[in-house]
């Protein structure tokens, strides 16, 4: 869009002032080349709107190639200890290959029929100086002279035939494109929705729950569920069972759901984000952390009263760290000078720091060690007067049986309810989960 359309707004405008005041020229030389000029110039003009919708499909073609492409290179790259244990190095270049061919092969179609578009802008310009030697050489009022002037002024006059084909194709691909982003943007932004208070006093509810990434492939199943204000809920199953996709969906990640959630009685689609977010916070097993300082990591570069913050790191079990490093210590880039426990303690502070009454908790401690993970996961529940919903992998007896209830998932679906202790009585598949985790 920004090479091919808006940077070559400017040639082009500097072009169509060359090309106008060629033909004004070319004008007070020979009316009759004249006119063959504007006759000619009509094929390129008329070339450019025909293929325009086609160069607008490659375009598009060439980017969803080039997106291919990148994720291609991505997972190579994250992937790059595994490929090399496992041998599998001529495996992925034969991937990485077939995705560059393809992303090069649309690149090489795109550029073709933009090639035939500025050649029709050449072929005018020549017309124009072949028709003016022939009425010279049959003596027809044009002099060598005045094909030479023709020649030199058709050159000009040549620089917008060739680029205004071009750009009108260009134009067209561009908003397509912008039309790509746009729907990209658009998704599930929602403008509308009235507030809420910002506390709980139910709890939340889950009624008929279904939901799909893709049409005709649900990931949850008429899912029911309730949590209760205040209390602590744990989310179990195996992976791909559709834990993170209902957590996902309290907070608002997808509409395009049937059923209810419900917060306090009011459906989700109904309430502001905004709104929302008052009510909400969320730990992921993936923290952002600015390359600032601790405290600005923890604030999110916002004012609170010293007490507040203070009150939130203790909590959080930031407190050690901060008398070790100092308020003022700078994490690093993407985190690298804090532990991935310290990392997910200043997540667990940030929340805090807010006072929501909700806190959804989604695999945070999955890539940390055992006994960090306890030490983080105990710190969660010993929260008080906030209502938790933690995704959780670690089936660890302490930690399950200080849970108000446990839902047990099992292909989008919840088939267990209860408390530890009544769901080990049950023998049931919570209890087949939890003994080969042993």
């Amino acid at each position: 869009i920004e090479v091919n359309y808006l940077e070559k707004l400017f040639d082009l405008v500097m072009d169509a002032i060359l090309c106008v005041g060629a033909f004004l020229m070319m004008l007070w030389y020979s009316p009759l080349l004249t006119l063959i000029a504007l006759v000619l110039s009509l094929l390129p003009l008329g070339a450019s709107l025909v293929a325009g919708k086609h160069l607008a499909r490659r375009e598009q073609e060439v980017s969803r190639k080039n997106d291919s492409f990148l994720s291609m290179v991505k997972d190579g790259l994250a992937g790059f200890s595994v490929v090399k244990s496992f041998k599998a190095e001529k495996d992925i270049l034969r991937l990485f290959s077939q995705s560059n061919a393809q992303a090069q092969e649309a690149k090489r179609r795109r550029m073709c029929l933009a090639q035939v578009l500025r050649s029709l802008g050449s072929v005018a310009g020549v017309g124009v100086f072949l028709v003016a030697a022939v009425l010279a050489l049959a003596g027809k009022g044009v002099t060598p002279g005045v094909a030479w002037v023709f020649l030199q002024l058709s050159g000009l006059s040549i620089m917008f035939l060739q680029e205004g084909p071009e750009m009108l194709a260009n134009r067209r691909s561009a908003l397509a494109l912008m039309d790509k982003l746009a729907d990209s943007l658009s998704q599930n932004v929602r403008e509308e929705g009235a507030p809420i208070p910002k506390k709980l006093e139910e709890g939340i509810q889950v009624r008929d729950l279904s939901f799909s990434y893709q049409e005709g492939e649900e990931v949850l199943h008429h899912v029911n569920a309730q949590f209760q204000a205040g209390k602590s809920y744990a989310l179990v199953g195996a992976s791909g069972s559709g834990k993170s996709t209902l957590l996902n969906l309290l907070m608002a990640g997808h509409s395009g759901y049937s059923g209810e959630i419900l917060y306090d009685g009011r459906e989700l689609s109904t309430v502001s984000t905004q709104s929302l977010y008052e009510l909400v916070s969320l730990v992921e097993q993936n923290v952002f952390v600015f390359n600032s300082t601790l405290r600005d990591n923890i604030t999110m570069f916002r004012d609170f009263p010293p007490q507040q913050v203070q009150r939130a790191e203790e909590l959080s079990g930031l407190a050690p760290i901060i008398q070790e490093k100092g308020e003022g210590y700078l994490c690093g880039e993407n985190g690298s000078g804090l532990s991935g426990g310290q990392r997910q303690r200043v997540s667990i502070a940030r929340c805090l720091l807010r006072h929501t009454p909700v806190l959804l908790v989604d695999e945070a401690t999955a890539s940390l060690d055992k006994e960090t993970a306890f030490r983080i996961s105990s710190s969660i529940l010993d929260l008080e007067g906030l209502t938790r919903v933690v995704v959780t992998h670690s089936l660890d007896e302490a930690l399950l049986r200080r849970y108000d209830g446990i839902l047990v998932l099992h292909h989008g679906r919840v088939v267990e309810t209860g408390q530890f202790q009544e769901l080990m009585d049950r023998k049931g598949l919570f209890y087949s989960l939890y003994t080969v985790a042993q």
